[in-house]
């Protein structure tokens, strides 16, 4: 596409005109804007490590009780986004939230959704309006926008969980607040057990907000169903994606949620996709090879890759490592955005 111009080809006094009006001039910045073919994406290839992070949030934990910090969490932020805008991708907030044994952290409401994906520890338990969802290692629960929920901490060691929001669009829609509430006793749920393969209710029941009927989706059986799809030589890439189970669409509205099996010593080769990704490595090793830059990432490590890039997964061991995902997916097709492209490196 041909070059334009520039503000510096302009009379400075016609630019001081025009700032002192409210109005720029669209040419200097269109190809920005609209650059042409792919995006130019501020969102940058970048890797949390864990073990690197943990003791800052321990740390965090001694030096600031739960009254004064609410929710205890160090935000994994993205330097492409600078680090003040806590963002990970322009559409994902990625947090590690750290409550100890005895703590509450206070019921409240807001209007970003969040999932919690448990890193490590037991005895803690989040409740969505009043229903208790359990946290053990892996398990994925959904907190949507406007119910109302809190964490609390019955065991005897540290709870550790990534916190996944869509924070970022929410505050840019200026959309973005909370509401205090009401300490609420959790109650434990019917929903996992009722819900199975294939089999709903006939009639939704015992929800008060019947868009979300599960808001607890164990670990256990997350990966029960990547053994069992991995069992079929035929089947080339091993992932399930969390779903709402009376509408088979996702699990929430904005960002999407999946989980991949790497078979012992797989190479997986992802198509190119519009939207950003996260990785959240829940057992194994594996090498994130995203363009030029590579992670390699064990147990509880993240990592994130921006739009259209080349994105491959590589199991180091002879044992299968399993990978969450969250992605843009879900906003993008809402929007008519989402595509995916040939690679062209292989």
């Amino acid at each position: 596409m041909e070059r334009l111009a520039t503000l510096e080809d302009l009379p400075k006094e016609y630019v001081e005109a025009l700032t002192a009006k409210n109005v720029v001039p669209l040419w200097p910045s269109l190809r920005d804007v609209l650059p042409p073919y792919t995006p130019k994406p501020k969102t940058q290839t970048i890797a949390w490590k864990y073990q690197e992070i943990r003791p800052l949030l321990m740390q965090a934990g001694e030096l600031t009780p739960i009254e004064k910090a609410e929710r205890r969490v160090l935000v994994l932020a993205n330097p492409g986004h600078k680090l003040e805008n806590m963002c990970a991708t322009s559409v994902m907030y990625l947090g590690l939230q750290l409550l100890l044994p005895g703590e509450w952290a206070p019921s409240h409401r807001h209007t970003p959704n969040a999932v919690r994906l448990i890193v490590e520890g037991n005895g803690a338990y989040t409740s969505v309006d009043g229903e208790k969802c359990e946290m053990e290692r892996g398990d994925l629960i959904l907190t949507p926008s406007g119910m109302w929920h809190e964490h609390s901490h019955d065991g005897d060691s540290e709870v550790v969980w990534l916190d996944v929001l869509d924070l970022p669009l929410v505050y840019y829609a200026e959309a973005s607040y909370v509401e205090e509430g009401e300490k609420v006793k959790g109650e434990h749920s019917t929903i996992p057990v009722i819900y199975g393969p294939g089999i709903v209710p006939t009639e939704n029941f015992q929800r008060n907000n019947a868009q979300y009927p599960i808001l607890r989706y164990p670990w256990a059986n997350t990966k029960k169903s990547l053994e069992s799809i991995a069992s079929n030589e035929d089947v080339d890439m091993v992932q399930v994606t969390y779903i709402n189970p009376e509408t088979g669409k996702d699990a929430q509205n904005v960002i999407g949620f999946s989980a991949i099996m790497l078979r012992p010593n797989e190479v997986l080769r992802l198509p190119r996709r519009s939207c950003a990704v996260i990785f959240h490595i829940i057992e194994g090793k594996v090498v994130v090879d995203v363009d030029e830059v590579r992670h390699e990432l064990i147990n509880s490590d993240t990592s994130c890759a921006p739009c259209f890039a080349h994105i491959t997964l590589t199991n180091q061991n002879d044992t299968p490592a399993f990978i969450f995902v969250a992605d843009e997916s879900p906003f993008q097709k809402k929007l008519g955005l989402y595509s995916e492209r040939q690679r062209t490196d292989v």
